[in-house]
């Protein structure tokens, strides 16, 4: 198979869809692999690097799309990239479609075969694919909480650990999966008051066994998301219904209600967000202020770390990329129910029930779409 791996052109994304031992893998196979020019740049891996693995450098996106039979990225597809798509190819990126309308009907109207990394399932349910950046995400958001609370931007002026004799910031995180889970464990290593809110008992129950006294587990209702969101420094937002978009647990009546100077990360704005004052940013412009609460809602958090972000996905992505490779997208999606579910779009039909009942497509089985 021809693959092709562009350079992520989202702002200030610095990620890439292959490393050069993935490309090896792959051209070990007798597949042909053709990467843009620097897309590498941003993990250290330069044009010689993926040369020497056998990657062939093509130096505009154009020949990448015009050519490939299946592109690897990152980030959703821009929008100058939407017209490259075409027919017959397939697209294996992140795409988080339900909160975005303009880039499902881009995507639908190429007739392009588009896998989501977000919703490729494993056995026990959980998200293999998503979970590396979660992780990622998880614990960055407590890195930018802590930065974002000092009084240069916009915070209330408090560390996230106290000092002796001196409170530490009270920390509530909404959401106890893979975000939540690494976002308590980098808040409690700082010293900081944390509470981890989650409507699953038994999500509770792992994170009390896990972390223990360290660390306060509450039930998620309307009462209890209240009494923790008005009294912390720093809300972190990590709640995720698999290709759905975010549930508002967070009202904007709770948000002008908070401590000015506030803190609010929402991991969840791939999503859209589960804070009704979220709008999505960017690296280069992260935060923005309502009522007194300073919000960061960057899309792509983990760019800002793109080497341990990259080779963290490619561990988990690579062999669904073999797969796809190997037996052509047809049959592996045919053999493997859980790369099936990371289906969301093929030949203008939306197959992910949550997108397609988000945005008002009708759903329609991925096995009946593709012919099985």
């Amino acid at each position: 198979m021809l693959l092709g791996v562009p350079k992520e052109i989202k702002t200030h994304e610095y990620r890439v869809g292959l490393t050069p031992s993935s490309v090896r893998e792959l051209v070990s196979r007798g597949h042909t692999v053709l990467v843009e020019s620097n897309a590498g740049m941003g993990i250290s891996a330069s044009d010689a690097d993926y040369q020497r693995a056998g990657a062939q450098i093509v130096a505009s996106p154009d020949e990448i799309f015009a050519r490939a039979d299946l592109i690897v990225k990152v980030k959703e597809p821009q929008a100058q990239e939407y017209a490259k798509l075409r027919p017959g190819q397939v697209l294996f990126t992140y795409l988080h479609l339900a909160p975005d309308p303009a880039q499902t009907r881009a995507l639908v109207d190429s007739g392009a075969t588009c896998i989501a990394y977000e919703t490729v399932t494993a056995a026990d349910g959980s998200l293999p694919l998503l979970a590396p950046m979660s992780e990622v995400a998880g614990r960055m958001s407590v890195q930018a909480g802590a930065h974002c609370l000092e009084r240069k931007y916009g915070g209330m002026g408090i560390l996230l650990g106290g000092v002796p004799g001196v409170p530490s910031a009270r920390v509530a995180i909404l959401g106890g999966g893979v975000v939540g889970f690494n976002a308590a464990q980098m808040a409690i290593g700082t010293g900081a008051q944390v509470a981890v809110i989650d409507r699953s008992v038994d999500v509770l129950r792992r994170i009390d066994r896990l972390l223990g006294a360290r660390v306060i587990t509450v039930y998620s209702n309307r009462d209890n998301i209240e009494r923790q969101v008005l009294a912390a420094d720093l809300v972190i937002g990590g709640v995720l219904i698999p290709g759905a978009a975010a549930p508002k647990l967070v009202s904007r009546d709770l948000v002008s209600r908070m401590k000015p100077g506030s803190v609010i990360v929402d991991v969840a704005i791939d999503q859209g967000g589960c804070v009704e004052t979220s709008r999505p940013t960017t690296h280069a412009d992260p935060t923005f202020v309502v009522d007194g609460v300073v919000h960061y809602c960057v899309t792509n958090m983990p760019g800002a770390v793109p080497r341990t972000s990259t080779y963290a996905l490619n561990n988990a992505t690579l062999p669904h990329v073999l797969a796809l490779a190997d037996l052509g997208y047809r049959e592996a999606l045919r053999r493997d129910a859980h790369l099936r579910a990371g289906l969301n779009v093929h030949a203008g039909k939306v197959t992910c029930r949550e997108v397609a009942s988000a945005l008002g497509y009708p759903t329609v089985d991925p096995l009946d779409a593709l012919g099985a």
